[in-house]
């Protein structure tokens, strides 16, 4: 038993100290993956990273990005990221449910009215405390990287509610967003993102939720006839590292690599903006999906038909910290 014990201290203070001992004999290599291309906002957000990095810690640290699961897939991130294989990874809030419940906050639909509400959101004390709220998992929260409103994209038009009923949509696995689509009487099936073009392709789903950053960026309006412009949910990133393999750091190290990710994160956010402007205006020149755009009658009753998801999560994700969210919308 004493050996065993002993054993394992060994090990983990080695596992501690091997970033240290990187930083002497070498610089500290921080592999970045992620599920997207490189011409999305989180794809460029991680390339303007390490070029950051290569510019101002030559010597110090090293950033190596894998984009578009080539090192680890949707399933597979969050174990990789506890078994220290990758060191930083942007997973969409849907990913925590098993972290924490709070952050279902950012997929009840129809909850921010716009980006700029979730941006002001995102500044706010609430907002920065959710960092931190997977700390008894190991895992560290650094930044919230935008990636835009989520669009209706179908098989079919949908303009109300229940044009909806019956179709299969893509989602990621998240009750929150299951029980979003069962409210319009649809089925969703839990998909990595890799494979939601091939799926939407071959009609293993009907329909997706998704930015126009990653509709264009995958090639989904190709195998999707209609987009409908809701707005209706967040479809946004936490960076995220290991604890351990963070706190590891020299201070120093850590100060200047929160320094870049804090200018990172900036060009993130506005990058998203400017990027699913231009990609909305790609897909609608293609020709290849027709835009059902919603007076606001018919938004309100999506809203109206989803609003009861609200109260289902409430006493899971907090009836203060919704109240919280919903303090940054314009509506009256």
């Amino acid at each position: 038993m004493y050996k065993s014990c002993v054993a394992a201290l060994v090990a983990a203070l080695y596992w501690l100290s091997a970033p240290v001992m990187a930083a002497e004999g070498g610089p500290i290599v921080i592999k970045f993956a992620h599920v997207v291309a490189d011409d999305t906002p989180k794809g460029k957000g991680a390339l303007l990273l390490k070029q950051l990095v290569e510019e101002r810690m030559a010597g110090k640290v090293k950033v190596e990005v894998y984009p578009n699961s080539t090192l680890v897939g949707d399933a597979d991130e969050m174990q990789a990221l506890f078994d220290n294989k990758v060191q930083l990874l942007a997973p969409s809030m849907s990913k925590f449910a098993p972290y924490t419940k709070k952050l279902q906050v950012f997929d009840l639909p129809f909850l921010f009215d716009d980006a700029e509400a979730l941006q002001r959101f995102q500044k706010r004390e609430a907002a920065r405390q959710l960092l931190r709220s997977m700390a008894d998992h190991g895992v560290y929260g650094l930044a919230y990287w935008n990636n835009g409103l989520k669009q209706l994209s179908a098989t079919a038009p949908l303009r109300k509610p229940s044009d909806a009923a019956g179709l299969a949509f893509r989602i990621q696995p998240s009750p929150v967003l299951e029980a979003q689509f069962a409210a319009v009487g649809a089925k969703s099936v839990v998909l990595p993102f890799a494979k939601v073009y091939e799926s939407l392709k071959g009609g293993v789903v009907q329909g997706a939720e998704n930015p126009w950053s990653n509709i264009l960026s995958q090639n989904m309006h190709s195998v999707q006839p209609y987009i409908t412009e809701t707005n209706h949910g967040v479809l946004d990133y936490m960076l995220i590292t290991n604890n351990e393999f963070w706190l590891s750091m020299p201070f120093a190290v850590r100060s200047e690599l929160e320094g870049i990710i804090l200018e990172v994160t900036q060009a993130v956010n506005r990058e998203a903006a400017a990027v699913n402007r231009r990609d909305r205006d790609r897909i609608l020149a293609s020709g290849s999906s027709q835009l059902i755009t919603l007076t606001p009658e018919e938004r309100q009753a999506w809203r109206e038909q989803m609003l009861p998801v609200w109260k289902t999560y409430e006493a899971e994700i907090g009836a203060d910290l919704i109240r919280a969210a919903m303090t940054v919308n314009r509506r009256r």
